[in-house]
């Protein structure tokens, strides 16, 4: 088994061009030395194909019958080879892909003039006769320096390519990991970006919390934490009173018989919406709430509601203890005094303006909430670049390795 070279990315390019260098720059440079002889061959058939163009329009001018249709000819086709010609793109720069390009175009390009040298010099003939030998000689000249370029193209370049594919894999693995760098630098820029909002949010809510837990403001606080607690139980001690008090509203919209005045059933429409607002915006003693409960009884009794025995006795115990024995009157109190302190907590100047102050920040909060989701999505974003850029990385040196082994015969490992 083969030493196996252990070679930076840095490295790689330097030590395979020494390695190669006896096998890469003789072929390299003969491709060079073919491409140069064919543009020469080609300039000369563009000069042959404007001589054509001239004679032939020289003797267009003259307007001699016998000659005038073949120089027609001839000046049409020789602007056709002089075009074709041109069309024809040198490589700018010598590789086997460019090589085996311009090889193909060309011979394209001859097989299409011999079409029509077959074609056409028959019926020129006999006129022009030297022009055309002149052309012919030229062409067939360039046909087999084409020849001699594509032979070499098969049998000489095409050993290289491997080896010249892998010095573009090289230089393109160099500019991968230029751009890793980057977005290295990008990565960072955009995690400290967001670390920075984050913490900025963080301060913010502190504030908030600090705000809050002051004067007034906390008071009013624990005075909402309270009525919160109070809403609880005033559904739990209104709760064998639901489904009489949705009997009661059904017969007193649908039916009538029920008792209720407007007043009472507005009541009682509150009661089972808001049971707390209901109760806690009654008057000492809930008397609205009594007069309600009165003729829910009666309607019991008088068997107008439709409901199960253990639900009308359970009503009726609630009723006896709200209506006749008062047992909700230090809830009541306790709810009256909770809204009015939360009524006058909530006017106050210091409230307000704390108010105001909470506002403030908390719109700050959604703004840098929107700027931490555009820098998170810049993040990823880049993240996924990353990622992108270190699997091709990865997949370059890996390629690059088979290359060498497969034309050196040599393990290399690019670090």
């Amino acid at each position: 088994m083969s030493e196996v070279v252990k070679l930076s990315s840095k490295d790689i390019k330097s030590w395979l061009e020494s390695e190669t260098e006896s096998i890469f720059v003789p072929v390299h440079a003969k491709a060079q030395r073919l491409l140069d002889e064919m543009r020469k061959t080609l300039d000369n058939l563009t000069e042959v194909s404007k001589m054509l163009l001239d004679n032939s329009a020289k003797e267009i001018e003259k307007r001699n019958m016998k000659t005038y249709k073949r120089a027609r000819a001839l000046n049409k086709l020789a602007r056709l080879f002089a075009d074709r010609i041109r069309q024809i793109q040198m490589p700018d720069k010598v590789s086997y892909d460019s090589f085996n390009k311009f090889v193909q175009e060309t011979q394209k390009a001859f097989a299409v003039t011999d079409v029509d040298v077959r074609n056409w010099f028959q019926r020129i003939s006999p006129f022009f006769i030297l022009d055309r030998r002149r052309f012919l000689a030229i062409f067939e000249r360039a046909k087999e320096t084409l020849k001699e370029l594509n032979s070499f193209l098969t049998r000489e370049y095409v050993k290289t390519k491997t080896l010249e594919e892998t010095f573009q894999l090289i230089d393109k693995l160099s500019d991968l990991e230029q751009q890793l760098v980057s977005l290295k630098e990008q990565r960072t820029k955009t995690e400290n970006g967001r670390a920075l909002i984050e913490r900025e949010i963080a301060e913010t809510q502190q504030k908030m919390l600090d705000l809050k837990s002051k004067g007034s403001i906390s008071q009013l606080d624990q005075t909402g934490t309270e009525i919160n607690a109070l809403c609880s139980e005033v559904k739990h001690s209104l709760q064998y009173l639901q489904k009489p008090f949705i009997k009661l509203q059904s017969l007193a919209t649908h039916s009538g018989g029920s008792g209720l005045t407007p007043e009472e059933l507005s009541k009682l429409n509150q009661y089972l919406e808001s049971p707390f607002e209901a109760f806690s915006t009654e008057d000492q003693g809930h008397p609205i709430l009594k007069q309600i409960l009165r003729k829910l009884d009666r309607s019991i009794s008088e068997g107008k509601l439709k409901l199960k025995p253990e639900k009308i006795r359970k009503a009726e115990q609630a009723i006896d203890n709200i209506a006749n024995k008062n047992s909700l009157m230090s809830l009541h109190q306790k709810c009256t005094d909770a809204i009015t302190r939360r009524t006058q907590l909530s006017t106050s100047q210091e409230v307000a303006a704390t108010q105001q102050d909470l506002t403030k920040l908390q719109e700050h909060i959604a703004n840098l909430t929107r700027r931490r989701g555009i820098v998170e999505t810049e993040e990823s974003s880049v993240q996924r670049s990353f990622n992108d850029t270190f699997e091709k990385i990865r997949n370059h040196k890996s390629e690059i390795e088979k290359n060498v082994f497969s034309f050196m015969g040599k393990t290399i490992r690019i670090e």
